[in-house]
C-alpha cells in the first residue's frame, strides 16, 4: 500500500509499504481522509521533533525514522482482531492517535496524557493516516454516526484539542473568551466555545482567516491588531471588566501580552500553542491580577465529547476544509501550501488511496 513517510527534515516521500496486521485487540481501518496539522509542517521544516530520529527508537513504539506520517484522520473499519467485540466491520470512526505505555491506566479522570514518553502515532510509530490501511489499538478506536461525512470526521482530532483547552479553562456558558490568533486551532476552539454557549472575541491579523471566522459564525467579535486596540476593545465589549478566559494560539509573545491585560481580575490564560522559543510574561500584571495561567497539551478522554457536540449539530466542520488533495500530490499542494501560504489554508485534508 502506499503511504507518506518520513525519513529527515524536508525528505518525505510516497513509497509502498506493507499493509498492517490486525493482531488481537485491535482494529484494521481503511483511512479515508488525513489532515495536514501545525506538527507534521514543523517536522517537515524542523524536524525530527517528536518522529524519533533514525537510529534513536521510541522507548514505547521501538520505531524510529523513517515512519509514517499523519495523526488527524477518519476510516472505515475493515477488519477487527481477535478480542474486539465492540467494533463492527464497516463502522465508521476516528482514532486518538495515542502512544503510550501499556500500564498508564486511561479510564475516566486519569491524565495519560502527560505519561513518560507519550507520543503520537503518524509521529512516534505505529502507522499513520497518510496511508491506505492502518491497524490502532481498540483504546484508541472512536466509532462516529455514518451521519458524519467522513471529510469532516477527520477534523474531530483538532476539534478535540481545541475542546481539551475549554474543559482546561474552567469556562462556562455566559463566559466571554478572548482568543489570540484565528488559524486552524483557533478557529476550531472558538467553535467549542460557541457550541458550549461562550461569547467568542477573536483577534486575528489576515483577511482570510478573519473571514473564515466571520463566515463559520465562531466569533461575536473580531479584532484586527493593526486596526484596533485590542484590550481596549475587550474592555469596552465586556463594559470594562475584560474577559472571563483568553486562549493563546498563536505562540507570539505581543498577543499574549495583550491577553494577560484584557483578562479579567481572577480569570484565567490558557497557552494552547506549542512554543518552539522562550516567551516573556508580565509577572506582575499576573500577580496584581490574581490571573491562572494554564498550560494544555492535546486531549484526554475528550474525544466522546467532542464527536457528540459534531453529532448533534452544535459544530459544523464544513466552514474549516479549505482544500483536499491526493496523497501524491502531500508535498507539492500540501506543505508546500502551508509554507507559501498559510494564511488561505485553515485545513487541508489528504486523501490516501491513490487513484
Amino acid at each position: 500500500m502506499k503511504a507518506a513517510r518520513f525519513h529527515a527534515r524536508g525528505d518525505i516521500r510516497i513509497e509502498d509499504i506493507p499493509e498492517p496486521t490486525v493482531a488481537p485487540g485491535t482494529v484494521g481501518i481503511d483511512v479515508a481522509w488525513c489532515g495536514i496539522c501545525g506538527t507534521d509542517l514543523h517536522e517537515f521544516m524542523e524536524g525530527p521533533i517528536f518522529i524519533p530520529p533514525c537510529g534513536h527508537p521510541h522507548p514505547i513504539s521501538g520505531e524510529s525514522a523513517p515512519v509514517t506520517m499523519g495523526h488527524e484522520f477518519s476510516g472505515v473499519v475493515y477488519a477487527v482482531g481477535e478480542g474486539v467485540t465492540d467494533i463492527q466491520v464497516g463502522q465508521h470512526v476516528v482514532v486518538e492517535p495515542y502512544i503510550i505505555a501499556d500500564d498508564v491506566p486511561t479510564g475516566p479522570g486519569e491524565r495519560y496524557h502527560l505519561s513518560k514518553n507519550m507520543n503520537f502515532i503518524g509521529l512516534g510509530g505505529r502507522g499513520g493516516g497518510l496511508s491506505e490501511k492502518i491497524a490502532v489499538k481498540r483504546r484508541w478506536v472512536h466509532p462516529i454516526s455514518n451521519a458524519i461525512p467522513l471529510d469532516q470526521a477527520a477534523l474531530i482530532e483538532p476539534l478535540s484539542v481545541g475542546h481539551h483547552a475549554y474543559v482546561r479553562s474552567g469556562a462556562k456558558a455566559g463566559d466571554v473568551a478572548l482568543v489570540g490568533g484565528g488559524g486552524p486551532i483557533g478557529l476550531l476552539l472558538a467553535a467549542v466555545l460557541k457550541a458550549k454557549g461562550l461569547k467568542v472575541i477573536i483577534t486575528e491579523l489576515s483577511a482570510k482567516r478573519k473571514e473564515k471566522a466571520r463566515e463559520s459564525g465562531v466569533a461575536d467579535h473580531i479584532l484586527d491588531p493593526s486596526q484596533v486596540d485590542v484590550v481596549a476593545e475587550v474592555m469596552k465589549i465586556t463594559g470594562d471588566k475584560g474577559a472571563d478566559v483568553a486562549f493563546e494560539c498563536t505562540s507570539v509573545n505581543k498577543v499574549l501580552d495583550q491577553l494577560v491585560a484584557a483578562t479579567k481580575p481572577g480569570g484565567v490564560v490558557v497557552i494552547v500553542s506549542i512554543w518552539s522559543h522562550p516567551a516573556t510574561i508580565n509577572v506582575h500584571t499576573v500577580v496584581m491580577k490574581e490571573l491562572d495561567v494554564r498550560g494544555t497539551i492535546a486531549y484526554c478522554n475528550d474525544h466522546q465529547e467532542t464527536i457528540k457536540l459534531v453529532e448533534e449539530g452544535k459544530i459544523d466542520l464544513t466552514p474549516f476544509i479549505t482544500q483536499r488533495i491526493q496523497l501524491q500530490d502531500l508535498v507539492s499542494q500540501g506543505f508546500e501550501t502551508l509554507i507559501q501560504n498559510n494564511e488561505s489554508a485553515v485545513k487541508i485534508i489528504v486523501q490516501p488511496r491513490l487513484k
